[in-house]
């Protein structure tokens, strides 16, 4: 009994949580995601700074809004399958209802401009807050070689591509980078020595 009272309390929090993220982040996933990293990592604890950027990954590179599989992977990290169903539908939630209450008066919304107005404002704290979890991301991040090689071939390629006008999907940087970590991984296999591996930059391997 004492153990589903745990459990019970756990899902309640679990979507209140996640329901309180959703209802007051405005801007897209990855200003939901600034907010779980703070909310779950820092806040409540419930991952470390190096498991949400693995959860992060992984959400990036699955089908669906990152910010909700983000939810889905810590609901079910801290209460199995059940959590994971109600954090999901808890983040899900203030945004359907958001969404539909503004199609049924869509129109007459867009003719106010002091809305329009406040929207300007929210798309600079928008990327305020982008830039603040990407810079919390890379300070957490270990500095090995490899890494870093890789963090900034990526950022290079999506600079002169943007400027170029170029499109490129977002999962197209993840699965080359993750094909950069197997290759590196397998490296292990040649069998090494620990210097020889640092010397590569390959010691997060080790």
């Amino acid at each position: 009994n004492r153990k589903k009272n745990i459990n019970v309390k756990t899902l309640i929090k679990l979507f209140c949580t996640s329901f309180a993220i959703s209802a007051l982040a405005f801007g897209g996933g990855f200003v939901v995601l600034s907010l779980q990293n703070k909310t779950y990592v820092q806040k409540l604890k419930w991952v470390t700074e190096q498991e949400m950027i693995d959860l992060s990954s992984l959400a990036q590179a699955s089908p669906g809004a990152i910010a909700v599989n983000v939810a889905l992977l810590i609901g079910y990290k801290m209460a199995g399958v059940a959590g994971a169903v109600v954090s999901t539908v808890a983040i899900c939630i203030p945004s359907f209802v958001i969404i539909y209450t503004i199609s049924l008066f869509f129109d007459a919304f867009l003719e106010y401009k002091l809305i329009a107005s406040a929207f300007k404002g929210i798309q600079v704290c928008v990327l305020y807050l982008i830039i603040s979890a990407g810079l919390k991301m890379f300070r957490k991040m270990q500095k090995n070689t490899f890494n870093l090689v890789v963090f900034f071939c990526v950022l290079i390629v999506m600079l002169l591509l943007s400027f170029t006008a170029v499109e490129f999907s977002t999962v197209y940087y993840i699965l080359i980078s993750g094909f950069a970590g197997v290759v590196a991984y397998y490296i292990k296999e040649l069998h090494l020595t620990e210097d020889e591996y640092k010397d590569f930059g390959l010691e997060v391997f080790v």
